[in-house]
């Protein structure tokens, strides 16, 4: 199977008037971690848009041997590469986020983007304030040292397994540790996940939670994901209750963090691009 090239817009050969697909992946990963989505959603006729974080367009390989582009990745500064890969488009997308692309994804339809979206085990945005024991537990090798503030932070493959995986077989997850893992960067753990409900004003990932006027927004989440658990997805998605914009929540009961991307991954394409057309095209008239 051909794999398209990490970081780089890949786009159907056939033409549709189905709004294009933004796929945005989230930490230790790289858009290679679409690659499966990508093909499938192309074999349908879809556009695939496939953006990274600004530097991390080389492979995962080459990202390995420069940890120093990940140390010093910064979410403003992603944020509008994502906004101008959007804004360029001539149609309104349909945006999915993975983990911290979920927060991307949340702060892209906050700016009024998208035609729908779909948040996948998503990390959250400023203001869910919920912490399970399992997430603390993933999170643990960069927060166990300050000085990881200003470093590239990896896992070994055993806090892999358990942090993304923990559903598959080790070797299994080994396997999609050695195609798909890079460092992430350890200020974002930090500064999004642990202090940003502490400072006083609105930080980087802030979203307006009543705002009406945005694309219909699912929440997917793995039943037994460690990193980003069920219980921050129902939180999250709680936090627009007060909007008169469409917020859902599904839930796959067994699986992972790595909800995309374990056997079985289909079903979650499928219910995911279903969900997102069927709310586009609403939300169009």
């Amino acid at each position: 199977m051909a794999v398209p090239p990490t970081g780089r817009n890949v786009m159907s050969e056939e033409t549709t008037n189905a709004p294009p697909i933004v796929l945005i992946h989230g930490l230790w990963m790289t858009a290679r971690s679409w690659d499966h989505w990508v093909e499938r959603y192309r074999s349908k006729g879809y556009r695939v848009i496939v953006p990274t974080y600004p530097g991390f367009e080389i492979e995962v390989e080459g990202l390995r041997e420069k940890p120093e582009i990940i140390a010093e990745a910064s979410v403003p500064e992603t944020l509008d590469h994502l906004t101008d890969v959007i804004e360029d488009l001539d149609r309104s997308p349909i945006i999915m986020g993975h983990s911290f692309g979920g927060t991307f994804t949340q702060l892209l339809v906050n700016s009024g983007l998208g035609s729908a979206a779909v948040v996948i085990d998503s990390a959250p945005p400023e203001g869910v304030r919920v912490n399970p024991p399992s997430q603390i537990k993933s999170l643990f090798p960069v927060l166990k040292n300050p000085a990881n503030r200003h470093r590239a932070v990896g896992f070994t493959k055993e806090q892999f397994h358990y942090a993304f995986a923990n559903t598959c077989s080790r070797e299994e997850s080994d396997e999609a540790y050695d195609r798909l893992h890079i460092p992430a960067p350890g200020h974002w753990v930090w500064a999004y996940g642990l202090v940003a409900n502490l400072k006083p004003g609105h930080q980087d990932t802030w979203v307006d939670f009543d705002l009406d006027d945005r694309a219909p927004l699912l929440f997917i989440t793995g039943g037994k994901d460690h990193l980003m658990p069920p219980s921050v997805q129902r939180s999250n998605a709680k936090k627009y209750r007060n909007s008169e914009a469409i917020t859902e929540t599904y839930e796959f009961p067994d699986r992972s963090h790595f909800t995309g991307g374990e056997p079985g991954w289909e079903q979650v394409a499928d219910y995911a691009l279903d969900w997102a057309t069927s709310h586009a095209q609403e939300r169009q008239g």
